[in-house]
């Protein structure tokens, strides 16, 4: 089996700060992995897992920040998109808005989010699977913790943006 691995930031985690408080985090250790032939260059795989990390904890920063908008920017704008949650499949990113609207909103309950242990998979050119564990805090305690398995194409405009979402 021929297996391919780069890792991305090993040993040194990327952190955020602002006014004492972290607001995002890049993972010590991102993993890009393929097991198939050949079908993108090494560097093709490191550039991809480069800008997937960068989107990543841009998204963070957007929840973070409360901008509800440029959060869900990072879904694909396409009724096919899909969030699998507590609440079930929801379909589109409009649908995916309304699901965290009630977080963002005056008042909402939206803890401080990051990303660690992310692991890429880039599948095809354009096409990446992506594993991480999200990390929801509240000043020195963790609310909320668990794995994400996201499908990210890259759009016409170079962009990789969540086709499919599973957080658990």
């Amino acid at each position: 089996m021929n297996m391919r691995r780069a890792v991305i930031g090993a040993g040194a985690a990327m952190t955020l700060a602002l006014g004492g408080c972290v607001i995002a985090a890049i993972p010590s250790t991102t993993t890009v992995t393929r097991n198939a032939p050949m079908l993108v260059t090494q560097a093709g795989r490191d550039s991809a897992a480069r800008e997937i990390a960068v989107m990543m904890q841009a998204s963070a920063m957007a929840w973070n920040r409360g901008d509800l908008d440029a959060f869900v920017n990072y879904y694909e704008p396409d009724t096919t998109t899909t969030y699998i949650g507590r609440s079930g499949v929801i379909r589109g990113r409009a649908a995916i808005r309304a699901v965290y609207a009630p977080r963002f909103a005056p008042g909402g309950m939206r803890d401080s989010l990051s990303f660690e242990n992310t692991e890429i998979d880039l599948l095809a050119p354009g096409i990446a699977n992506v594993i991480s564990w999200y990390r929801l805090t509240r000043g020195d305690s963790t609310t909320g913790h668990g794995p994400t398995s996201l499908v990210m194409r890259r759009d016409a405009d170079g962009q990789w943006r969540i086709v499919h979402d599973h957080s658990s």
